[in-house]
């Protein structure tokens, strides 16, 4: 017999007090006052009122309580109540088993099945769509020939429910071939296709699928625009997002979310600004999670005073929303703000993650704090207690490889197996990054020496080295490494810079002549390059990583992508306003000089954002102060 729950009220506002069994105690009522009980409090009261008439194991009121207890979060409850009931049926099974999937309990799930299917209770199709509910793959394998055998594969809700079984489990053949044999597809059966598709990259048949669908839900629209967001096809979640609004289905949180990574990406900071003020002008409520993604946004996308002001004004900040500042400042180059705040996670209570250590470790990088950088890296196991990952051993590597520590960063590399970390690509590319930079051709070779004999080469590695040879004129070393880059079908990333004008996202590649108004472009690369001259600027042909004349050398600096991405800036925009460039590699030497230069001559603001950070051109001087 269960006794009164522990905790339990008897208030005459919530439940009859009156003696007897008269109609207000009825199992009729107390079950309608489950039902409608609005927390816990009420419930436990409900429940003790039930004892203390004798309804506890009447069959509606003790599946209604167990229910209620797992829709308030108290499965243990709801459990004890279930584990208490005199032969359940079908429908005390489905309703426990459905509670333990909700909380992503579903081998508890599958234990109550078996329980079930032992005690002779023959499911119905809700058991299995609770079973399958957020199943992973491998026991929905398992529970696909039950479905069959008991004759529930052509059930529309439980077919639907292995759909997204096999589709979010990444097998999106065997999703395809049971969503192509539905006699009836529901628009959830189609989210849950376009969903394993999108969260698996295949973004052309998730839109084949979109398209066919007339009567999208928000759940849909976000399930697209989130797959463009996540693999690189920021402009297409953006235009997608306008659409959507265009069909008046309102966005919430998850939209929005995904669509300011997806400005964040691209830099476009027009659009972005234009969601934000959308949020605003519809009373949309900036939580922790909306306020950081905006955070996220506006520092990817060059106005780190927006973002800021976004931090200041939000209330109950958490950890990731210090650590989206922390990473803001780190970007843009302000070291010093980025350690004050990292402190501050301190005074407020707030344990610093590893991600936030990945940040601060960041800052020093990019500013060449060698001391105060080690000593934080030294203090994460000391200290907090955290381990340091791969990413933590890149951050300091990068550290020190920058600073001209190559071979303090070496050792480092070598000595990561201590700690059980095998050094990836990624690490060894960085410390090539480090070589190129400070023309260490003898360690390079070294270190592509290793990445070659142990397989662990990639595009990456031959062009690293590559630059290295062509910078210093090595021009053998340049045409080996072309030979091998041609023999394992390595290609080299073209260098690409965008600039939103008018809520529209340009894009520039070197010498390109594909711009609707290329001749006003080159016609003002013209006028900057007599601006150049007449300031005593020298081209840095050695930069130009080929073997060519010094004319070609020179024409071949002019046309560089985020150089007309800034000339159309300057035909486009209102004199005295600020550019914002995003280029996806480094910036190269001759391009950070000149931008330095226009940004004195036409006393514009120059915001540039490359693959490493944000450089803030003003009056001739870069917020990186030249180091980066």
């Amino acid at each position: 017999m269960l006794s009164t729950p522990l905790g339990a009220a008897t208030s005459s506002s919530t439940v009859p007090t009156t003696t007897g069994r008269g109609p207000s105690q009825s199992p009729e009522t107390l079950a309608s006052l489950i039902t409608t009980s609005k927390n816990i409090t009420q419930l436990l009261q409900i429940h003790a009122a039930a004892i203390r008439h004798g309804f506890h194991n009447h069959p509606v009121v003790n599946f209604k309580l167990q229910r209620s207890y797992s829709s308030f979060g108290r499965l243990d409850s709801s459990l004890a109540l279930f584990n208490r009931t005199h032969d359940p049926n079908v429908f005390f099974y489905t309703s426990i088993i459905h509670a333990h999937a909700a909380y992503n309990l579903h081998m508890r799930g599958i234990q109550l099945y078996i329980q079930m299917m032992s005690q002779d209770v023959e499911p119905n199709e809700f058991t299995f769509s609770a079973l399958l509910k957020g199943c992973p793959l491998e026991p929905g394998k398992l529970l696909h020939p039950h479905v069959i055998k008991l004759g529930f594969d052509c059930n529309m809700h439980v077919r639907t429910a292995l759909v997204d079984v096999y589709s979010r489990g990444g097998d999106l053949v065997s999703a395809r071939q049971l969503f192509d044999t539905m006699p009836e597809r529901s628009l959830v059966s189609l989210t849950s296709m376009i969903t394993g598709y999108a969260k698996h990259g295949d973004l052309i048949n998730a839109r084949t699928l979109f398209d066919r669908i007339a009567d999208k839900d928000a759940v849909c629209w976000n399930v697209m625009i989130g797959g463009y967001a996540k693999y690189g096809k920021p402009t297409d979640a953006i235009t997608l997002f306008r659409k959507m609004l265009q069909t008046k289905i309102n966005p919430n949180e998850v939209t929005l979310v995904a669509v300011l990574s997806a400005c964040g990406q691209i830099g476009a900071l027009e659009s972005g600004r234009w969601i934000h003020s959308y949020i605003q002008n519809n009373g949309i409520h900036i939580n922790i999670h909306l306020g950081t993604a905006l955070i996220d946004m506006y520092t990817k996308c060059g106005s780190l005073e927006d973002a800021l002001n976004i931090f200041n004004n939000l209330k109950n900040k958490d950890v990731i929303t210090y650590n989206s500042m922390i990473s803001g400042y780190s970007m843009h180059g302000y070291h010093q703000e980025a350690l004050l705040l990292f402190h501050d996670m301190h005074k407020n209570h707030k344990q610093p993650t590893a991600i936030s250590f990945i940040g601060i470790l960041n800052s020093c990088a990019h500013s060449g704090l060698v001391s105060i950088g080690k000593g934080i890296f030294l203090s994460m196991e000391t200290k907090h207690k955290i381990k340091p990952t791969i990413e933590h051993y890149g951050c300091v590597i990068n550290l020190l490889g920058r600073a001209g520590f190559l071979n303090h960063a070496y050792t480092l590399t070598n000595n990561m197996n201590i700690n059980n970390i095998k050094p990836d690509p990624i690490i060894f590319g960085t410390l090539l990054d480090s070589c190129t930079l400070h023309k260490n051709i003898e360690l390079a070779e070294k270190i592509v020496k290793f990445l070659i004999d142990h397989n662990l080469a990639n595009s990456g590695t031959y062009i690293l080295l590559s630059n290295l040879y062509g910078s210093t004129s090595n021009w053998a070393g340049v045409a080996r490494m072309r030979a091998l880059m041609k023999d394992h079908g390595v290609q080299k990333e073209p260098g690409c810079s965008s600039i939103e004008v008018n809520n529209k996202v340009h894009e520039f590649v070197a010498g390109d002549m594909k711009h609707p108004k290329s001749e006003e472009i080159y016609g003002m690369v013209e006028e900057v390059n007599g601006w150049l001259e007449s300031h005593g600027y020298r081209p840095q042909t050695d930069v130009v990583l080929q073997d060519i004349g010094k004319r070609e050398r020179v024409r071949s600096l002019e046309v560089h992508s985020e150089k007309l991405a800034i000339a159309f800036g300057l035909i486009s925009t209102k004199a005295g306003s600020s550019i914002k460039i995003v280029k996806n590699l480094r910036v190269c030497l001759d391009c950070h000089e000149v931008t330095k230069l226009i940004s004195k001559v036409t006393g514009r603001r120059i915001v540039v954002r490359d693959r490493n950070r944000f450089h803030h051109f003003v009056d001739g001087l870069c917020s990186c102060g030249d180091y980066w």
